[in-house]
C-alpha cells in the first residue's frame, strides 16, 4: 500500500452468528481502513465465509445476528445489521467476488449483458454507456479482446478469464470494498498470481479497501497489509502481515504456516495443527517421523508409456480432413515400483487426459502402456477388467466422487463385491472396517452417509474405496487441492503411511508445485500435452531448465519471512 489509509470504511462490532441457537461466529471484531487490504484467514468452518456474507446482508432468514457491522460512506454511517431501506445503498458502496465464477455467472447469459446488467436495472443508463463501460471494465481487467468477451457465454472462457468477469461485475458499481471469498483457490498458480498481481493494481488505482478471504497463508503473504485470523467462530490474533508471519503468537497460527509443504523437507512428516493445539501432542519443533522415499539405486519397472497420444476430433466436415485437438502427445516415462512419480501442468496441459488413457477410460489414439509386460491398450475388454483392480484413483472433488444416496459401507464394499474380493459379505464388511481405521476413521462410520463427513474425512473415505482393491498403482489426481492447508497436511501424511505400509506405487497429479515437490522423487511438466521436463523432482525445482517450469515456481505464492529458512 503507497499511502496510509485515512479512516475506517468498514468497523465490525461484537458480531455473532448463530443458527438454532448453535453460535458459528462468536463476537468478532475488527475494521478495514480505507485503501487498506485486510486478510481473513482460517481453515473451513471458522466462520469466514458467513461473515462475508453478514456484511453482504446475504445470510438466510433463519440465521440470529447480533453486534454490529457500521459502513461509512460520504451519505454518513450505515448500520448493515438493520440497513432496511438502505440496502440499495449498501450494494453501491460493496461488492463481492465469489470462489466459483462458474457457479456465480448465468451460462445462458453473454459475459458482457451479465456485467453490465446492474446498469441496465438502474435505469439510469443508455445501452450505448453500458456497453463502453463494460468494455472498459474488461481493458481494465486485462481481458483478451474485450469486444469479443463481450459475446462469449462462460463456457467460453478459461478459469482465469472467467475470474476476470466476476471482478469486472464486481467493479461496475464502483465500489469503496471489495470481498474476495476464495477468489483463486480453485485456479492454477500462474493464474491465481496474474489474479492477485491485478487484485492488487485495482486496489491501488482506484483506491479501494479489500477484505480478502482465504485458508492459503502464501496467498495472504503475498497480497495483505494486515491478518485476522480466526478459528472455530473466534479471532485467535490480528496484526499486521509482517509480524504475523513474523513472530506468529498463537499456536493455530504458528500450526497453520507450519503445516504448508514448502515448509518441511522431503521425507519428514508434516506437522498438523493437533502438533501446536494439544499439550499432549509432540512438540512441533522435535525432529518428526521420516517417511520413506524410494530407494533410487533398486528400480523395478512397475509401468512403462511409451509415445502416448491421445487426439479428438472437434469436427468431422462431409468434404475434406477431420480436424483433431490433441491433448496429450507422443508422451513417454516409467513408473518405479515404491515411487512417487508427479506430475504438474497447467489446466489444459494434458494431465487429466493422461491419468484417463492410463486408467483405459480413454483409449489411447497412439502408443503403448505397458503393464507387466501388457500393453494396457490392445488386451481385450475382459483381460481389462482382471487388470483395473490394480489401477486405482483418487479424484479431487470427494463429494462429487461419492454417490450421496450410498452409505460409506455399501461405498467401500460394492467394488469388492465386483471385483471378487473378500468372499462373503461379512468378511467385505469387516474389512471396510478395518480400511476406516487405517485411514483414521472409526467403524461406525460404515453406517452414515457423504454428506454427514467434512471434506478431508470424505478424501479418507475415497482413500479407503481405492485401497479396498489392493491395487498397486493409484492416481492421485488432484486429490488434495480442494482441502485447507492443515487437513491436506494430514491427507498427505496419510498417503505416505499408506504407501509404505500397502508396498504402493503414486502418479500424484496437481498444479502445485510446492505439494508435488514434497510428494514426488521424480517429477514430469506438463504444458499442451507435451513433456518439458521430466527427472529428480528436487534438481527440477532447484534449477529448472525450462522458462515454463521457471514460472510455474516463481508463481508460488511465498511467505515473505520464511522464503530464506
Amino acid at each position: 500500500m503507497n499511502q496510509e489509509p485515512n479512516h475506517t470504511i468498514l468497523r465490525i462490532d461484537d458480531l455473532s452468528i448463530a443458527f438454532d441457537g448453535t453460535r458459528v461466529v462468536d463476537s468478532i471484531s475488527f475494521d478495514i481502513a480505507r485503501g487498506e487490504i485486510v486478510g481473513l484467514v482460517g481453515e473451513s468452518g471458522s466462520g469466514k465465509s458467513l461473515t462475508s456474507l453478514a456484511v453482504m446482508g446475504l445470510l438466510p432468514p433463519q440465521a440470529q445476528l447480533s453486534g454490529s457491522i457500521r459502513l461509512s460512506t460520504q451519505e454518513g454511517e450505515i448500520d448493515l445489521l438493520n440497513a432496511g431501506k438502505n440496502r440499495q445503498i449498501r450494494s453501491e458502496h460493496i461488492s463481492m467476488i465469489f470462489q466459483e465464477p462458474m457457479t456465480s455467472l448465468n451460462p445462458s447469459m453473454r459475459c458482457g449483458a451479465q456485467v453490465g446488467e446492474k446498469l441496465k436495472i438502474k435505469g439510469k443508463h443508455s445501452s450505448e454507456e453500458i456497453h463502453r463501460k463494460v468494455i472498459e471494465l474488461f481493458d481494465l481487467v486485462q481481458l483478451p479482446d474485450p469486444e469479443t468477451t463481450y459475446r462469449k457465454y462462460p463456457h467460453e472462457l478459461s478459469g482465469g478469464q472467467k475470474q476476470r468477469v466476476m471482478i469486472a461485475m464486481a467493479l461496475i458499481s464502483e465500489p469503496s470494498l471489495l470481498i474476495a471469498d476464495e477468489p483463486t483457490t480453485a485456479l492454477d498458480v500462474t493464474v491465481q498470481k496474474s489474479i492477485l498481481d491485478l487484485l492488487k493494481k485495482l486496489q491501488q488505482e482506484l483506491g479501494m479497501s479489500i477484505l480478502f478471504i482465504s485458508h492459503d497463508l502464501g496467498v495472504i503473504s503475498t497480497l495483505c497489509d494486515r491478518v485476522v485470523v480466526l478459528y472455530k467462530g473466534k479471532i485467535v490474533e490480528t496484526a499486521a502481515t509482517s509480524t504475523i508471519f513474523s513472530n506468529p503468537k498463537q499456536p493455530y497460527t504458528q500450526g497453520l504456516i507450519a503445516c504448508r509443504p514448502g515448509q518441511t523437507p522431503k521425507g519428514n512428516r508434516l506437522p498438523v495443527l493437533q502438533d501446536f493445539l494439544s499439550e499432549s501432542s509432540p512438540k512441533p519443533n522435535l525432529p518428526q517421523k521420516v517417511t520413506t522415499i524410494v530407494d533410487q539405486e533398486e528400480k523395478q519397472v512397475l509401468l512403462q508409456v511409451k509415445d502416448l497420444t491421445k487426439y479428438f476430433v472437434v469436427s468431422n466436415p462431409i468434404i475434406g480432413k477431420p480436424k483433431h485437438f490433441t491433448a496429450v502427445e507422443n508422451v513417454g516415462f516409467e513408473l518405479y515400483a515404491g515411487e512417487t512419480l508427479g506430475l504438474v501442468g497447467e489446466s489444459g496441459s494434458g494431465k487429466t487426459t493422461l491419468s484417463r488413457c492410463l486408467l483405459m477410460l480413454e483409449k489411447p489414439s497412439k502408443g503403448e502402456i505397458l503393464y507387466h509386460g501388457k500393453d494396457l491398450a490392445t488386451i481385450s475388454s475382459s483381460e481389462m477388467r482382471k487388470l483395473r483392480k490394480d489401477i486405482q484413483i483418487i479424484f479431487q472433488d470427494p463429494y462429487s466422487s461419492l454417490n450421496p444416496r450410498h452409505s460409506i459401507l455399501r461405498i467401500l464394499t460394492e467394488p469388492m463385491q465386483i471385483h471378487g474380493i473378500a468372499g462373503s459379505g461379512k468378511t467385505r464388511k469387516n474389512l471396510a472396517a478395518e480400511l476406516l481405521e487405517k485411514v483414521g476413521l472409526d467403524a461406525d462410520a460404515l453406517n452414515r452417509y457423504p454428506h454427514q463427513f467434512s471434506g478431508g474425512q470424505r478424501q479418507r473415505i475415497g482413500i479407503a474405496r481405492a485401497l479396498a482393491m489392493r491395487p498397486k498403482i493409484i492416481i492421485c489426481d488432484e486429490s488434495v487441492s480442494a482441502l485447507d492447508v492443515s487437513v491436506q497436511a494430514q491427507v498427505l501424511n496419510l498417503l505416505n503411511d499408506l504407501k509404505k505400509e500397502f508396498d504402493l506405487s503414486y502418479i500424484f497429479i496437481s498444479h502445485d508445485l510446492s505439494v508435488v515437490r514434497y510428494m514426488s522423487d521424480r517429477l514430469i511438466v506438463l504444458r499442451h500435452g507435451i513433456i518439458q521436463e521430466y527427472g529428480d523432482a528436487e534438481k527440477i525445482y532447484q534449477n529448472p531448465s525450462t522458462q515454463y517450469t521457471q514460472e510455474l515456481i516463481a508463481a508460488i505464492p511465498q511467505i515473505e519471512s520464511l522464503k530464506n529458512q
